[in-house]
């Protein structure tokens, strides 16, 4: 009898643990069937896929270089007498004039020199006079042979070095005139002054005291650096015709709170040696400074576009998978995307220059696929995409195709991811 009631609870709860088991079986072959139907109807649904529709484009390749400011001409003002200046003459700061005075020295001394050198020329004069009345005099006397030779010789003699001292003295005055006339120093050239370096009173030693500096700061020059394996490079790939020469550089900066510089400057020419401590080669170029913005020895950053690539494609940079391989989705003639191999020769702006792997109307898969992969989607809504635009545009930076593009939609987007290259590439690539 006791046997059967404990047999009746264990039986009881078999019983249960069976049916909760059947019913969580149940729920969860119905959660799963919902999960296949939502992933059904998500694979139904056609997600946007942004593409650019690519055309071929001559683009003009800059390199962004480091450089430093450097004014055209810079001269210290350093007097060529010495003396106690009395006076400064000049604005600190200003613009001054070539010619302009600067500084005004004691000049006493030489003024007392200057009247020294006046009184020999005066003294010359008297004795080259009365050595012209004696000549006179003996003249008629030597040919009677009233005098003998020797005094004859001794005037003439004395009428020579009478002459060679009005020249001396003369001489002198012009010595003295200069050393009067830089007692007061002026500006060697016209520029912007800085700092006086010495005060009214202090003592200045000729050709050794340095009391200011005047700058020419319109144009600047742009001393660049760029290392000579990167130019080495770059030979490499002219000669190779992998890149063409630009002929004319126009060259941009950037400054050092980021802003562009509005105006453009000229490569005037590169340095033929190699500095020996820092493997780089110099580059000069000058640049517009109108309204005096640039100051020597600023640090800036320099685009100088050097060369370019012909009939070349503009893709954006996040729609490029950058790797061993170099690779970009793009739409085939299925509707569907496939991957292509591509080769990138450079970089321009935001945009990866491609030279091989993409023909020109291929359409390229910009943004949307990660989407479409997480729906499952096998079809896609493909729309042209459309570049974002900067805060604060630059209308420089642009400039009109030259080159046979179809002007359609597609290819003007196109062109805007990179600048077009300018018409000296094109004439370069005639050139060839």
């Amino acid at each position: 009898m006791n046997i059967s009631k404990n047999v009746q609870p264990t039986w009881r709860f078999a019983a249960l643990a069976l049916a909760s088991a059947l019913a969580l079986a149940a729920c969860g072959n119905k959660v799963e069937e919902q999960k296949k139907a939502q992933q059904a109807k998500m694979a139904e649904l056609t997600p946007t896929v942004h593409v650019l529709t690519v055309y071929p484009q001559n683009v003009l390749l800059e390199n962004n270089l480091p450089a430093r400011l450097e004014a055209t001409r810079s001269a210290d003002i350093i007097p060529q007498v010495g003396g106690i200046v009395q006076r400064r003459l000049f604005q600190e700061g200003s613009y001054v004039k070539a010619g302009q005075p600067l500084y005004q020295l004691d000049d006493d001394t030489y003024t007392a020199n200057l009247a020294t050198a006046k009184a020999s020329l005066l003294s010359a004069e008297a004795a080259l006079a009365k050595a012209d009345a004696d000549l006179a005099r003996y003249r008629s006397l030597v040919q009677a042979d009233a005098i003998s030779k020797q005094e004859w010789d001794a005037a003439v003699t004395a009428k020579r070095s009478a002459e060679a001292q009005i020249e001396s003295a003369k001489a002198a005055i012009h010595a003295a005139n200069v050393n009067v006339k830089r007692a007061q120093i002026v500006a060697p050239i016209s520029g912007f002054i800085g700092q006086s370096l010495v005060t009214e009173g202090a003592l200045v030693a000729a050709n050794s005291t340095k009391m200011a500096n005047i700058t020419q700061n319109d144009p600047m020059y742009v001393n660049i650096t760029q290392s000579s394996a990167d130019m080495l490079k770059l030979r490499k790939q002219l000669a190779t015709g992998e890149r063409v020469m630009n002929s004319h550089v126009d060259v941009s900066i950037v400054l050092e709170d980021g802003s562009v510089y509005p105006e453009k400057g000229r490569l005037l020419f590169s340095d033929a040696t190699v500095d020996k401590t820092t493997g780089q080669v110099t580059l000069r170029a000058a640049i517009p400074n109108p309204q005096q913005v640039l100051m020597s020895g600023m640090y800036v950053r320099v685009n100088l576009p050097l060369a370019g690539i012909l009939d070349a494609f503009a893709v954006p940079q996040k729609a490029l998978t950058r790797g061993k391989t170099d690779t970009v989705m793009v739409v085939n003639a299925q509707g569907g995307v496939e991957p292509r191999t591509v080769k990138v020769g450079g970089q321009k702006g935001d945009a990866w220059i491609v030279t091989e792997g993409l023909q020109a109307g291929d359409r390229v898969v910009v943004d949307g696929m990660s989407i479409a992969g997480m729906l499952g989607a096998k079809k896609f809504d493909f729309k042209e995409w459309q570049p974002e635009q900067s805060a604060n545009p630059n209308p420089q930076e642009a400039s009109p195709m030259t080159g046979s593009v179809p002007h359609d939609d597609a290819a003007e987007r196109a062109s805007e991811v990179a600048a077009p290259a300018a018409k000296d590439v094109q004439a370069a690539s005639e050139a060839q």
